[in-house]
């Protein structure tokens, strides 16, 4: 028995998530069933971290185990053979352990890292739908970099969870949070060492309200502290959302990039 590790590609636009369902139509079955044709065989998979409907990923990272003997390029290319274009596997590597259970694909990283894509102009772009969020209002960066400092470090993050999160603890490390703009686009990078159920997007949201000039930054710090959902602002919308990199320790031998570019900035 081996454990195979692959570097997992997708637009989540049309897809209702990465979790199987009974009624199928996401990323996990669409996956699974690949492997199947591929494999002939039933190959169950775990992943990094699990995406909602709607949202993409860069480098998602998904572990199998299997008793076949293939070349670690065969399962890439072969698996792809068999996914629809918006669904591709990047890489696949055998993880260099003494034991093939050592490496878990969720409890072996060390950090998780996210873009969300904000496309902020008066008028919505055919273009960027469902690959961006939109905010008609005029952004000011500067004082949204200033509330993300709020959040870095160690925190209960108990405000910008979501009611249904399987979280065990709300405490989370926050390492950086980076707030970019490139002409009508906003791209916000956040890096922590794990995510909480829709975090990211109620941080975006709680965000723009800064942005917009609806809240002063110190806001975000006295949302944070009081560890109260209904203070933050409403879950932002999906489609903007990157699953960009998981983070592991070098000894597994992962062929990760040290960067983790949106497509458009290669």
């Amino acid at each position: 028995m081996k454990r195979v590790v692959l570097g997992v590609q997708y637009d989540g636009s049309s897809w209702r998530g990465w979790q199987t369902q009974p009624s199928g139509g996401t990323v996990q079955d669409t996956l699974e069933a690949a492997l199947k044709k591929f494999s002939l065989t039933d190959i169950g998979t775990v992943c990094a971290g699990r995406t909602d409907a709607g949202v993409h990923a860069l480098e998602q990272v998904v572990h199998f185990d299997t008793e076949l003997n293939r070349e670690m390029f065969s399962w890439v290319r072969g698996v792809n053979a068999f996914l629809p274009a918006s669904i591709a596997v990047r890489w696949a590597c055998e993880t260099v352990s003494t034991s093939h259970k050592d490496f878990h694909a969720r409890f072996s990283a060390v950090a998780r890292t996210y873009h969300y894509v904000l496309y902020n102009h008066p008028v919505r772009s055919p273009l960027w739908h469902g690959r961006a969020g939109w905010v008609f209002r005029p952004l000011d960066v500067i004082p949204m970099r200033e509330a993300a400092q709020f959040l870095i470090g160690e925190h209960d993050f108990s405000a910008f969870r979501a009611a249904e999160c399987q979280a065990k603890s709300p405490v989370k490390v926050m390492y950086e949070i980076d707030i970019s703009r490139r002409s009508d686009l906003i791209v916000f990078t956040l890096r922590a060492n794990a995510f909480l159920h829709h975090m990211v997007r109620n941080i975006v949201g709680s965000l723009i309200m800064v942005g917009n000039g609806n809240q002063p930054p110190h806001w975000l710090k006295t949302v944070l502290a009081g560890r109260d959902r209904s203070r933050a602002a409403p879950t932002f919308m999906p489609d903007g959302l990157y699953l960009a990199k998981i983070d592991y320790d070098p000894k597994w031998g992962l062929p990760q990039d040290s960067s983790y570019p949106l497509p458009w900035t290669c």
